[in-house]
């Protein structure tokens, strides 16, 4: 019989020959006895009577002529629904069919002298092996059968629903698109390697097709692979080590739910955060809106709290992914809140210092896009001080001054004249205030915007790395099953 193995280098060396395995699975089959039951009559009764006499009720020792010869116990299961995987309580919720086939030497009879082949007894009336799961962590639930099939040839089936609640090692770094690797190990609870010995009663691809082909549950897991493995044990070490077969079962999350519900959600959130960028922060409240945004988010990561794993040996890669979708939220507050403070405050600050004007209004305004007004034309203060004045000699300027001590036209015009020039002072005044806040309001335009470049390439960034991070243990892990 061909046996499925891990390909592990340690796994080869440690396979036994499938020659041994086929001719001792063979031989338990073919075994027959020196003197077969004879059946009064071709009836279930019949039969039964000349059972009682010979195996029924001998439930103390194992069914072998001698007590050298090692009872091969033949094992195979079928994986019938996954109930739950609790990344909690690192455990896997399974219900599963186990077949086991063992042979009472020495038994056999005609079916043509005793009317059948094949008859059910009592479990509890013959010897069973004591196998066990070793992973086995809680109560088996499921519902108790109480017979099991003899063949003529002495061969036994014994097939079991077992509600199985095992340990499993969760790695859930790569949650919602991980797989888990859960193991089965059968092995007797007493008896040594040689007093059992396990095989393995059909090939592995052949278990995990069954097992797909019946499998009733659809829900979050699904099942992908199957592998087995019996390791060897040296001849030295049989009468104290278990004979063991191990089954690798490899799960797959469905991811589609959180993917839904968690991922696309915190990536509109987080695009929404980036466009309001777009904002003019001096004239919408761009802050209220960031903090809305915050607020929201902390509320959506609440209520979606119960949809993440817990478990105390890894971080998964998505509560990464959250958290930093909200450090880019509050960072993106925390740069708001410092253009609306330079934007604000800008009338009660001095000039500019030239390097800042050389630097971000020259040099970092168009790495930016982002131009300078063009600066209206003012005229010159000191100009409109110093006023032209003729010349006259001084027979006229004597005679002016004549007139205008005696002309009021005369005196009414210069002093609307002086009441002018001040007037123009307070303009040029205020002009040149204009001119400074209109700087301060570029330069926090320059760094928003700057800000903004650099929101976005480190969003880019950071999301790109995450998602190669993603893919790359994901197949990571599914090129180990």
């Amino acid at each position: 019989m061909a046996v499925s193995f891990l390909s592990t280098p340690q796994a080869a060396e440690a396979r036994p020959p499938k020659l041994i395995i086929c001719c001792l699975f063979i031989g338990s089959l073919l075994m027959t006895p020196t003197e077969p039951i004879n059946c009064s009559e071709p009836t279930s009764d019949a039969l039964l009577s000349a059972l009682k006499a010979s195996i029924i009720g001998k439930t103390d020792m194992r069914p072998v002529l001698s007590p050298k010869s090692p009872t091969n116990i033949s094992l195979s299961f079928t994986l019938y629904g996954i109930l739950d995987v609790d990344e909690k309580a690192q455990t896997f919720e399974s219900f599963i069919w186990v077949y086991l086939f063992w042979n009472i030497e020495g038994l056999s009879w005609d079916p043509e002298e005793c009317g059948t082949d094949r008859i059910s007894l009592p479990r509890k009336q013959l010897w069973m092996p004591d196998i066990v799961i070793n992973e086995f962590m809680d109560e088996n639930k499921a519902p108790v059968t109480y017979y099991l099939y003899v063949q003529h040839n002495g061969m036994v089936m014994d097939d079991r629903p077992t509600h199985v609640i095992s340990s499993c090692i969760m790695d859930i770094y790569t949650f919602p698109f991980d797989i888990q690797n859960c193991t089965f190990t059968f092995n007797s609870y007493k008896l040594f390697a040689s007093d059992i010995q396990m095989l393995f009663f059909e090939e592995v691809e052949v278990t995990l097709a069954n097992s797909l082909a019946v499998m009733k549950t659809k829900g979050e897991w699904e099942l992908v692979n199957l592998l087995a493995e019996k390791p060897f044990i040296p001849p030295e070490d049989l009468n104290n080590t278990f004979d063991t077969l191990i089954y690798y079962i490899a799960l797959r999350r469905r991811p589609t739910m959180y993917v839904v519900n968690l991922l696309i959600p915190s990536c509109f959130l987080i695009a929404l955060d980036l466009f309001s960028f777009l904002l003019p922060p001096q004239h919408v409240d761009r802050s209220a809106f960031k903090m809305t945004l915050i607020l929201g988010y902390t509320v959506f990561l609440l209520l979606m709290n119960d949809m993440l794993p817990v478990t105390g040996n890894t971080l998964p890669l998505i509560n990464v992914f959250f958290s930093l979708c909200f450090a880019l939220m509050v960072a993106s507050l925390l740069e708001t809140i410092f253009i609306i403070n330079i934007l604000c405050g800008s009338v009660n600050y001095g000039p500019l210092p030239r390097w800042v004007k050389v630097l971000f209004l020259n040099y970092l305004a168009k790495v930016v896009f982002l131009s300078k007004k063009p600066s209206e034309e003012k005229c010159n203060t000191e100009e409109l001080r110093s006023e032209p004045r003729p010349c006259y000699s001084v027979a006229e300027t004597l005679q002016g001054e004549d007139l205008l001590k005696t002309s009021p036209a005369l005196q009414e015009l210069r002093r609307i004249r002086n009441e002018l020039l001040s007037i123009r002072q307070q303009v040029d005044k205020h002009l040149k205030a204009d001119e400074i806040v209109d700087e301060w309001e570029l330069l926090g335009q320059v760094i928003d915007r700057l800000l903004f470049s650099f929101y976005v390439v480190f969003l880019s960034v950071s999301f790109f790395t995450i998602v190669v991070y993603w893919i790359h243990w994901y197949q990571k892990t599914a090129s180990l099953i």
